[in-house]
């Protein structure tokens, strides 16, 4: 198995036991493939869930360019709601779950066929 491999077992790791989810494992390969080399970078590869600019980077980058959805206010509640599924207290949030998670929270899958 390659790093990519290991990392993505990894996040599923994280979603059953962090966040109570069961991983499609395929879905999940396509988020993390789609996340590019930030997986390798330690500071990249997680999502600083305190920090508002980060947040917002999430939601103009992820959610609005490349989910293709609309701004407005559910975004940021969608972002939230991961937030909280991930576990406010849980200090590394991989970009990859925290993707994976909003992709399937606003119900597009679709976007990675």
């Amino acid at each position: 198995m390659g790093k990519r491999d290991d990392l993505i077992a990894q996040y599923a790791d994280d979603l059953k036991n962090k966040c109570g989810v069961d991983a499609d494992l395929d879905l999940l390969t396509k988020v993390t493939i789609g996340c590019g080399p930030a997986i390798y970078n330690d500071d990249a590869s997680t999502v600083a869930a305190s920090q508002d600019s980060e947040l917002e980077t999430v939601k103009q980058n992820f959610l609005i360019n490349k989910l293709g959805l609309s701004d407005g206010p559910e975004l940021m509640d969608g972002i939230n709601t991961v937030i909280e599924t991930y576990g406010k207290s849980e200090r590394n949030k991989y970009r990859a779950v925290f993707y994976y998670l909003l992709t399937k929270h606003f119900g597009k899958e679709s976007v990675y066929g």
